[in-house]
C-alpha cells in the first residue's frame, strides 16, 4: 500500500482544488454515497501518515471551521445521543493486514459517523490522480485489457477533476492524528521515536508502529535497516545509543528523500527490498517476519552487511 511519500504526494494533488465547488461526482464506492459530495465546496486537505482527509462545505458556507476549530469543539462538546461520535483515528493493524494479504478489496471499516472530514486510507495500487484518468498498462489474467475502476471522481467547478483508485474512505469528525508520529513531519518527536527503539521486541517490528512512525511503511523498513547495517531481528535493548540515533537518521532521510524523489516524477531504486543480491552482491535473505500472533511482513536483509548481534 501506498507509505507516507507516497500519500503527501497525493495530497499535493489535491491541494490546488481546496475551495473549488464540485460539480460532478462518480465512482463505484459503495462505502459511501457519492452523491452527497455533489455541490459541496473542498474546504482542506491534511495528510497524516498513510492517511489523506478531505473537508468539504456547503458551497454558500466558503470558510467553514478550520481543523483546529473543529478539533477544539469535539473535545469540549458531548456526543450527540443515540450514537458515538465517529473520529478518523487511523487503523495501523488494518493497514498491515491489507498490504500482507495484497488485496485489492475493501475489507469492512466503521460505520459512518458525523462530521464534514472524509478519510481515504488506500490499498494496494492506491493511488490519486489530478486531471487523468489511470490506464491498463498491461492485460489482467484473463487476458483483457481494462482500465482500472475508480472509487471515487470528483469534477470541480473549474473543469478538472480528481479520481481516486483502491480506497476506502468514511465519513468523520476531524482529522484526529499525532503530527508528533508522522515520519514526515515537521514536528515529528525523535525522542518518542527512540525510546520506542529501545523495545525488547525485534526493531523490524517496531518501525512498523504507527504509534511512533506514522507513515512508514514496509519497503522504507527494509530500505533504512539495510542502510543502518542492522539485523531486522535486533532486539531494540541491544543496540547502542549511536545505532538507535543512526537507525532514526536513517528513517528520516531516506522517507525524506524518497518524497523529493516523487515530487521530481523519479522512480524508487530499492537496495535491499525485493532484491535477490544486497549491492555490494552479496545473496540476500527473505523471511515473513511479525510478532507472535501478529502480523507478518515479508523482510529481505544481507546476511554479511546486517549481520546477527
Amino acid at each position: 500500500m501506498p507509505e507516507g511519500p507516497s500519500v503527501r504526494k497525493f495530497q499535493l494533488l489535491t491541494s490546488p482544488f481546496v475551495g473549488q465547488v464540485v460539480v460532478k461526482v462518480g465512482g463505484s464506492s459503495r462505502k459511501i454515497n457519492v452523491n452527497d459530495l455533489n455541490a459541496l465546496r473542498l474546504q482542506d486537505s491534511q495528510v497524516h501518515g498513510k492517511n489523506l482527509y478531505l473537508a468539504f462545505v456547503a458551497a454558500d458556507d466558503p470558510l467553514g471551521p478550520t481543523a483546529e476549530e473543529t478539533v477544539l469543539q469535539n473535545e469540549t462538546s458531548s456526543p450527540a445521543q443515540g450514537g458515538q461520535e465517529q473520529l478518523c483515528a487511523p487503523h495501523p493493524q488494518d493497514e498491515e493486514l491489507q498490504e500482507f494479504q495484497h488485496s485489492r478489496s475493501e475489507a469492512p471499516d466503521e460505520a459512518e459517523g458525523p462530521g464534514n472530514w472524509l478519510r481515504f486510507h488506500f490499498g494496494l495500487f492506491g493511488s490519486v490522480r489530478a486531471n487523468e484518468f489511470s490506464r491498463a498498462n498491461k492485460a489482467n489474467k484473463r487476458g483483457d485489457w481494462k482500465d482500472p475502476v475508480p472509487r471515487l471522481v470528483l469534477h470541480f467547478e473549474s473543469g478538472g477533476f480528481l479520481v481516486f483508485y483502491n480506497c476506502r474512505m468514511h465519513w468523520c469528525s476531524s482529522p484526529r492524528a499525532d503530527p508528533a508520529s508522522d515520519i514526515l513531519s515537521v514536528e515529528f518527536h525523535r525522542g518518542r521515536a527512540l525510546d520506542a527503539l529501545c523495545a525488547h521486541h525485534p526493531i523490524c517490528y517496531t518501525l512498523l508502529d504507527q504509534r511512533y512512525f506514522s507513515g512508514l511503511g514496509n519497503i522504507i523498513k527494509n530500505e533504512v535497516l539495510y542502510l543502518a547495517k542492522l539485523h531486522p531481528l535486533t532486539p531494540g535493548s541491544l543496540l547502542a545509543p549511536s545505532d538507535r540515533e543512526r537507525l532514526l537518521d536513517c528513517a528520516v532521510q531516506f522517507s525524506s528523500d524518497w518524497l523529493h524523489h516523487k515530487l521530481l516524477g523519479q522512480r524508487l531504486h530499492p537496495q535491499i527490498y525485493q532484491k535477490e543480491q544486497c549491492p555490494l552482491g552479496h545473496p540476500v535473505m527473505k523471511a515473513t517476519l511479525g510478532p507472535p500472533g501478529g502480523f507478518k511482513r515479508l523482510t529481505w536483509w544481507c546476511p554479511q552487511c546486517q549481520p546477527v548481534v
